[in-house]
């Protein structure tokens, strides 16, 4: 599951769809499906809400849904006027007078918004105790969640797994085996400069992480590397928003709000499709290998399915803005988010930190509509696992 903020709501819905297509009366006694369990960002908390009920798969969904259909923004980061208003002023406290004062510098904010309360908010809603106890059961035979260290510019995946699976390490990127707990969520969502960095102990060393979209150069590799021989991803870009075409012969200079949302396409979206067209190509050419010429368990043929948004989520989360806090509000329309002068992909930041229910609402229908459209091609992808 990939990151995207608000827009993983979308995820959940997906998941839903899913379920009610390999098992629409919901018996009790339905198998979870997804044995690897992988996400990023956003993903990573929709991915750890999965495992920790893995044995419960509906019940699992059903929960996830239940927390994203009641979110407010509150729920995620202050929003409140007062936090605001500190925050902006030590930002221009240290702009005007970080220059002429350096030992100011160590009272400089972290990011432009705290997210404590997601913190309170994980920890009541997790049981991590109980995410081991499902890989001992067999429910689940593993669990990764991607970060990035600041320290070392490396790109981390940190898994829990039942059986031996030693850590992996590649260019710029590492596993490292050791039990998941809400400070990886934390690390694996910290949008960057939108969210603090989190504080993560590798043996003796302390490496400051932040969000896992960060130089994931191959988002899909972690679950390859945990077993995986089919992949389900569920992303969260639109095509339309990532491929948009030239829409104006002279647009105006782009707004603050315009180019932060590119960019934080650009972290979240961009990697997983670039991924799944890297692994088509490689599928062909191993199709054209004999079978007995494949003796690397490296070399295998991946099957992925993955399903997206079919509508706007820039234009969706447009549409809710009213929904948010007024201090956020007004901080939005400042950086030039507004319903009624719409500039492409000025609803692109909106879309990723609107934690309001009406929102995230639309997104669960969207997702649980797109994958029941698709319900052959779900069945299809999972026989070999129903079998």
């Amino acid at each position: 599951m990939t990151g995207g903020g608000a827009r993983a709501a979308y995820q959940a819905g997906v998941l839903s769809g899913v379920l009610r297509v390999l098992d629409p009366g919901g018996s009790p006694g339905f198998r979870n499906p997804f044995d690897i369990l992988c996400g990023t960002s956003a993903g990573a908390i929709n991915a750890a809400a999965l495992a920790c009920r893995a044995h419960q798969p509906h019940r699992a969904v059903e929960h996830l849904c239940t927390l994203w259909q009641a979110l407010h923004t509150g729920d995620i980061y202050y929003s409140d006027a007062a936090h605001l208003m500190r925050t902006g002023l030590q930002w221009l406290g240290m702009l005007g007078l970080g220059w002429i004062q350096p030992r100011l510098s160590g009272f400089a904010p972290h990011s432009l918004l705290d997210n404590e309360p997601l913190a309170r908010l994980l920890g009541r809603s997790l049981s991590f105790p109980r995410l081991q106890t499902n890989l001992d059961r067999g429910h689940l035979k593993a669990l990764a969640i991607t970060a990035t260290a600041y320290t070392t510019g490396e790109h981390l995946t940190f898994y829990q797994a039942r059986g031996g699976i030693l850590p992996w390490t590649r260019t710029l990127r590492r596993a490292v085996a050791c039990p998941i707990g809400v400070d990886h969520l934390l690390a694996s969502s910290a949008i960057p400069f939108v969210f603090p960095a989190r504080a993560l102990l590798l043996g003796d060393r302390t490496l400051w992480c932040g969000d896992g979209s960060m130089r994931q150069l191959a988002p899909i590799s972690p679950a390859i590397h945990l077993g995986a021989e089919r992949v389900f991803v569920i992303g969260t870009n639109y095509r339309d928003e990532t491929q948009p075409g030239i829409r104006e012969l002279n647009p105006p200079y782009p707004s603050l709000a315009q180019i932060a949302g590119h960019t934080l396409s650009n972290i979240f979206l961009d990697g997983v499709s670039a991924d799944m067209e890297r692994m088509e190509r490689i599928n062909e050419l191993l199709a054209r290998i004999p079978a007995n010429g494949l003796k690397s368990e490296s070399l295998r043929p991946i099957h992925t399915l993955m399903i997206a948004p079919s509508q706007s989520l820039d234009e969706m989360a447009l549409a809710r803005l009213d929904e948010l806090p007024r201090a956020v509000r007004t901080l939005f329309r400042v950086l030039g988010v507004s319903p009624r002068k719409v500039q492409p992909g000025g609803g692109a930041l909106a879309s990723y930190l609107l934690f309001e229910a009406g929102y995230t609402r639309d997104l669960i229908a969207l997702g649980r509509a797109d994958s029941m459209n698709r319900a052959d091609e779900i069945v299809a992808f999972f026989k070999e696992w129903s079998a």
